[in-house]
C-alpha cells in the first residue's frame, strides 16, 4: 500500500506539472518532438484531474454522509474506523482516477468504429432509397492526432463505398503549413457524388482562408452558405452547407445562414441535406425547409461527466433527433479535442442510409 502511495503521488506530480503545456496544444504542432511529447502528457494530465475532480467531489459526499450516519449512531462510532474510511477511500479515488484516463485513453486512440443509422423519409423517391452519406467530424488532426489516424479514417469511410462523403468541421487544429502532411489523405476519400466540407469553429482558430483553399486542393467541395445538386437515380438531391453557427465573430462575412444557402435551389427537388457544424443551426434549417441536417461539435461530451453536461448548451447531444419535419443527426466526432480521452461516448465514423419511412 506504501508503494501504491507513492506511485499517486508521483503520477499527480507529474500531472501538475505537465497540464499547464496542454493549455498551449495548438502551438505545439510542428515543434521539436520533445516539446510535443510534453504537450501529450499535459493533455494526458487535464484528463486525469477533471476524473480526479469529479471522484474527489463524490467522495467528499460520500463521507459526509457516512459522517451523517455516525453522528446518529447509523454506521459505529468508533473515530478509528472513519479515519480508515477517509484514507482509503482517498487511494481508491485516485487509483479509480489512472484507470478510467488509461481506459479513456485507449478508447480515444484506437479508429473511430463505423456506426450505422437509417433516417425515415417521408415519401422518398425511389432513386433515393438506400442512397448512403458517410459523415465524418470533428477529426480535429494536430498535436495528438496525426496523418496514421487520418490514413486510417479515409480507409474505414471509403470501404463503405458511400454516394457522397459529408465532413461537418473542426478538421484541424492548427496551421496549413503544419498539418498539411497529415492532412494530405483527405485526398483519397472516394464517393460517386465527392465530398463537402463545412467549417467548424476550429477552422477559424487554425486560419480559415488558408484551409478553404487546403482542402479545395484536396478535392473537397467548400460549402459556404451555398448548395449543389446532386443527381442519383433520377432524383434532384440538395446539398447545402453552412459557416459555423459563431463564423460572424471571426468574418462578417461568414455569418452562418441556412436559407441563403438554398437560394436558387429547384423547388421539386426530392430532398433537401444540410450540413452544419453545430446543432444549435437546426432551429433555422427547418423554418428553411430542410429535410436532414447532419451536424457535430459537441462530441456527445466526450467523456464523464461531460456526457450530461453537454445537453446544456445544445439542443441536440448525439444521434438522431427530430424537430418538426427536420431530422437531425448529431455525430459524436470521429477524433476528439484535448485530452485524448473517450469514456461514455465513443467516437464514430457514421454511415447514414436514406430509407423510406
Amino acid at each position: 500500500m506504501c508503494l501504491l502511495r507513492v506511485v499517486l503521488l508521483a503520477l499527480v506530480v507529474l500531472s501538475a506539472a505537465t497540464a499547464p503545456l496542454g493549455l498551449g496544444m495548438r502551438r505545439a504542432v510542428g515543434r521539436g518532438p520533445l516539446l510535443q511529447a510534453a504537450i501529450r502528457v499535459g493533455l494526458i494530465a487535464i484528463g486525469f484531474f477533471s476524473s480526479l475532480l469529479v471522484l474527489t467531489l463524490l467522495r467528499d459526499l460520500g463521507l459526509l454522509l457516512f459522517e451523517a450516519l455516525r453522528q446518529l449512531g447509523l454506521s459505529g462510532s468508533d473515530a478509528t474506523l472513519s479515519d480508515a474510511v477517509e484514507r482509503v477511500s482517498a487511494q481508491v479515488v485516485a487509483a479509480t482516477s489512472v484507470l478510467v484516463t488509461a481506459w479513456g485513453f485507449l478508447n480515444a486512440r484506437r479508429t473511430a468504429a463505423v456506426r450505422r443509422v437509417d433516417v425515415p423519409i417521408e415519401g422518398l423517391r425511389a432513386g433515393l432509397d438506400g442512397f448512403t452519406i458517410a459523415q465524418i467530424s470533428d477529426l480535429h488532426v494536430g498535436p495528438t492526432i496525426k496523418r496514421r489516424y487520418v490514413e486510417a479514417v479515409v480507409d474505414a469511410v471509403n470501404a463503405l463505398d458511400p454516394d457522397l462523403v459529408a465532413v461537418t468541421g473542426d478538421l484541424v487544429d492548427g496551421g496549413v503549413q503544419q498539418l498539411a502532411p497529415h492532412t494530405a489523405p483527405l485526398a483519397r476519400l472516394a464517393s460517386r457524388h465527392g465530398t463537402y466540407f463545412v467549417t467548424g469553429n476550429h477552422e477559424y482558430y487554425s486560419g480559415v482562408a488558408a484551409w478553404i483553399a487546403e482542402l479545395d486542393r484536396l478535392g473537397m467541395h467548400v460549402l459556404m452558405n451555398e448548395h449543389v445538386v446532386v443527381h442519383h437515380g433520377g432524383a434532384d438531391l440538395v446539398v447545402a452547407g453552412v459557416t459555423d453557427y459563431g463564423a460572424h465573430h471571426f468574418h462578417a462575412s461568414h455569418r452562418s445562414d441556412p436559407a441563403a444557402a438554398l437560394q436558387g435551389a429547384p423547388r421539386d427537388a426530392a430532398l433537401r441535406v444540410l450540413l452544419a457544424h453545430q446543432p444549435r443551426t437546426a432551429f433555422e434549417a427547418e423554418r428553411a425547409g430542410y429535410d436532414l441536417q447532419l451536424s457535430g461539435h459537441t462530441h456527445g461530451g466526450q467523456f464523464v461527466p461531460w456526457t450530461f453536461l453537454v445537453r446544456f448548451w445544445q439542443p441536440f447531444t448525439a444521434g438522431l433527433h427530430r424537430l418538426g419535419r427536420l431530422w437531425v443527426y448529431v455525430s459524436r466526432g470521429t477524433g476528439y479535442w484535448g485530452p485524448p480521452k473517450r469514456l461514455g461516448a465513443p467516437s464514430e465514423i457514421t454511415r447514414l442510409r436514406l430509407v423510406p419511412a
